[in-house]
């Protein structure tokens, strides 16, 4: 379970740093990409959203053998709580809920082309490569619950 843990942590790492920056055919839209955000805004997003996962994935890795410390933990919970939330108010509740005419149009310029098996609703249709992200981030709390409340990450 624990090697699984760092395997989604690593998914998560790469992710986060990579996904807007290198070219990945029709998983990604570089060129609309640059169209919205300038190069100093997706570096300064880049490097801020990726710094508490890296974080988590150092100590998580550091900390393999033995019991994680109440930081590491309060930092895993807080960093992928605050990633579901996110992940929800971006996607999930302007896709399924209600309609965001910004964020629809700002995601139809970035994902333009993009590949995507969900349908569009509400200006948005989540691609593929997001869609595989929220299934990671998904498995990755399922693990982290599990190993704290089951496992070896805390002393019962």
């Amino acid at each position: 379970m624990m090697i699984a843990f760092l395997i989604c942590q690593l998914y998560v790492v790469l992710f986060v740093a990579l996904h807007d920056w290198l070219p990945l055919g029709k998983l990604n839209n570089r060129a609309g990409i640059r169209a919205v955000d300038t190069k100093t805004q997706r570096l300064r997003t880049t490097a801020l959203s990726t710094l508490p996962f890296a974080i988590g994935l150092v100590g998580s890795a550091h900390y393999l053998t033995t019991q994680f410390p109440m930081w590491l933990m309060w930092l895993l919970w807080i960093t992928y709580g605050a990633a579901l939330y996110g992940i929800l108010r971006a996607w999930y509740l302007p896709y399924l809920v209600y309609n965001d005419p910004v964020r629809a149009t700002r995601y139809k310029q970035r994902f333009a082309d993009t590949h995507a098996f969900l349908p569009a609703r509400n200006g948005i249709r989540p691609d593929t490569l997001h869609v595989t992200f929220h299934a990671v981030v998904l498995v990755l709390i399922a693990l982290l619950f599990g190993l704290t409340f089951y496992g070896p990450l805390t002393r019962r």
